[in-house]
């Protein structure tokens, strides 16, 4: 569990799968990150064990849940990933709309970093977005990354921009 000032980020547990099921199927998720196929509260349990809980088993970190401590709802999710063809961990954050503009993917995406630095021994973090992804593009700057280049990942059409930076 990793805790900021606002935040709690935590494992994805089956019992999160209606807030999965919400999220991946907010409109803009589709646009930004991708259709995943979750249609249902099975599917949601489904993704949380075979794609989120995977990388906690695989590699000790993944995307972690974002709570807000004062009420305790579940805004997003934020976390590292270790994707074979970066040569770094990267960090990835999305949050459903009511929760966006209020410096809270930031707030979790820089203690994902923090993480990636003193828990992990990471010397390097990447990010990534759509080339046409602007408010993402913005928070990966503001985390200190720089652009690298665009990209596309292997086996997908979508025109990336990578961002990078020493931590």
């Amino acid at each position: 569990m990793i805790e900021t000032e606002r935040l709690t980020l935590r494992e994805f547990t089956p019992d999160d799968a209606p807030f999965v099921l919400a999220l991946v199927n907010d409109p803009d998720w589709i646009t930004y990150i991708g259709d995943r196929g979750v249609r249902t509260l099975d599917d949601a349990r489904t993704y949380i064990t075979d794609r989120l809980r995977k990388g906690y088993q695989d590699f000790g970190f993944g995307m972690w849940l974002v709570e807000r401590k004062q009420d305790g709802a579940s805004i997003g999710m934020c976390g590292l990933l270790k994707r074979d063809y970066l040569d770094a961990l990267d960090v990835g954050f999305a949050l459903l709309p009511d929760f966006r503009g209020q410096g809270y993917a930031f707030e979790a995406a820089a203690a994902s970093v923090e993480y990636a630095k003193n828990k992990l021994g990471a010397e390097r973090v990447l990010g990534f977005t759509l080339v046409r992804n602007d408010p993402s593009a913005k928070l990966l700057k503001k985390l200190g990354m720089t652009y690298e280049r665009n990209f596309k990942i292997p086996n997908d059409d979508a025109d990336l921009e990578l961002y990078g930076a020493d931590i």
